[in-house]
């Protein structure tokens, strides 16, 4: 242990000596935040749960907005906005983007947009027939508060841009267990898998942590995340709260008073906490998240070069075929609501002759900090991404998930085809084929290519982002 400490010191030296110019004067990182309370003022309808019958009603947490605006040495600028939201749609996203390109100069590169993935926040609109199932009164006080949503991201970002300040950044990865694969082990088994250590199934432990540091040494902000669904309340739960992302945050900001802790989620679309519950469940979990973040300060982290590059492609991410008129007419008369409402609308299309999208405008971005890899995906992603990049580009690269728009679940193609009917599993069939139909895509699965086309963006940005 000790000879490690002494490896990570010298390191750690060796980089600081980096950042020294050849007049001796060190080259620094500028980093400012800002934060704005989304919390509802009145009860809207929950996003996240189908089940759910009737709007919130009260609020156990605040919903926070939060940015990070960075700065290089070379005046180069991002910033990361996260959210205590279900996903960023996309009305918000492509909103948003001119609107911070025109007053603060910033391209779509430059600006990381991204939710909690909380599943007991107001619901935001997506394209299409998202709020069909809502009257006319709830479906306008919806509305009203994604206007005011854009209003505070584009705010937001402005007042971290106001407060950049020279500091040092910092990079580490730590660990924590409570997340499990929900396709391989069932909700209803997980509590005896527990006990008997029995756990099967990808996942996704790390806890990527991006310190921010004054030129005092104080820590100012701390960027972490973790890979599973923010879904330890369970859809009878009708207060705003932040789940155990939240929770965490809380617990971090408490325990360096003055800085901002920062939340984004990883390549969940198929992780679970390991069991679910009430409030208490999810603040032990987040002291569980916040208690890895905190071992990574102390271990330390490893400063960052003050040098930042931003690259972004927008793919067409191809979908499958499109049902017959045959597949959809039964479905209009389903039992399950979205199911009908998926049927209704999309055999309406066919019938008007309307044309049917056979791609969806897919955004990956990536993102390098000196020599941390950011990779960012849009969608839900499954596990498998995250454990793919860091196999491709070494056990350090940090991927996030739910990344600038979430328009549905995103599968490998191992869950792709594993979701095909007839499924072998009762566990099986959600995210590569039934989610689409919650969302409103028009298919029933993506495209076989759709890791394929993913992984080759990825690969093409990271080169891109390395590149002197």
């Amino acid at each position: 242990m000790v000879a490690m400490r002494v490896r990570v010191l010298f390191g750690c030296l060796a980089i600081m000596a980096s950042l020294v110019g050849t007049s001796g004067a060190e080259k620094f990182w500028k980093a400012g935040v800002a934060r704005s309370n989304i919390t509802p003022t009145n009860a809207l309808w929950m996003g996240g749960y189908a089940g759910r019958n009737h709007p919130a009603d009260g609020k156990a947490t605040d919903l926070w907005l939060k940015a990070l605006a960075l700065e290089d040495a070379a005046g180069r600028r991002a910033v990361i906005i996260t959210a205590d939201l279900l996903a960023i749609r996309g009305p918000l996203y492509s909103n948003c983007l001119p609107r911070l390109k025109a007053r603060f100069g910033l391209e779509g590169q430059q600006v990381l947009l991204t939710a909690s993935h909380t599943h007991c926040g107001p619901l935001v609109p997506n394209w299409g027939r998202s709020l069909s199932a809502l009257d006319a009164s709830d479906r306008s006080a919806t509305e009203h508060y994604a206007e005011g949503l854009e209003d505070q991201v584009v705010e937001t970002a402005g007042r971290a841009l106001a407060e950049l300040k020279p500091v040092r950044l910092a990079a580490g990865q730590g660990s924590t267990g409570f997340g499990a694969n929900r396709r391989n082990d069932a909700e209803a088994d997980r509590p005896r898998l527990v006990r008997e250590g029995a756990l099967v199934g990808p996942v996704e432990h790390s806890v990527p942590v991006l310190a921010v540091y004054g030129l005092d040494g104080k820590l100012t902000a701390v960027l972490f995340g973790y890979a599973c669904h923010n879904t330890t309340l369970t859809r009878d739960f009708y207060q705003y709260c932040s789940d155990y992302a939240g929770f965490a945050q809380a617990e971090l900001e408490k325990s360096h008073p003055g800085a901002m802790a920062l939340f984004f989620v990883g390549c969940a679309g198929d992780q679970d906490p390991v069991v679910r519950g009430g409030l208490g469940l999810a603040e032990r979990y987040g002291n569980m998240l916040a208690a890895a973040v905190e071992e990574t300060l102390l271990a330390p982290p490893v400063p960052l070069a003050p040098t930042l590059k931003t690259a972004m492609e927008t793919i067409p991410l191809n979908l499958g075929a499109v049902p017959g008129e045959a597949d959809l007419l039964p479905l209009t008369t389903n039992q399950t609501a979205y199911i009908r409402r998926w049927a209704t609308g999309l055999l309406a299309d066919i019938k008007a002759g309307r044309a049917i999208e056979r791609s969806y405008p897919y955004p990956v971005q990536v993102w390098q900090l000196g020599q941390q890899r950011l990779i960012t995906l849009g969608g839900e992603p499954v596990v498998d991404y995250a454990l793919k990049f860091k196999r491709e580009f070494g056990p350090q690269t940090w991927v996030a998930g739910y990344a600038n728009e979430v328009m549905c679940y995103i599968p490998s193609l191992r869950v792709l085809n594993e979701d095909k009917p007839p499924v072998a599993s009762k566990s099986w069939g959600y995210e590569g084929s039934q989610a689409m139909l919650v969302l409103g895509l028009p298919a029933r699965r993506w495209a076989d290519d759709v890791e394929d086309a993913i992984t080759a963006s990825v690969e093409r940005l990271a080169k891109k982002a390395a590149a002197p």
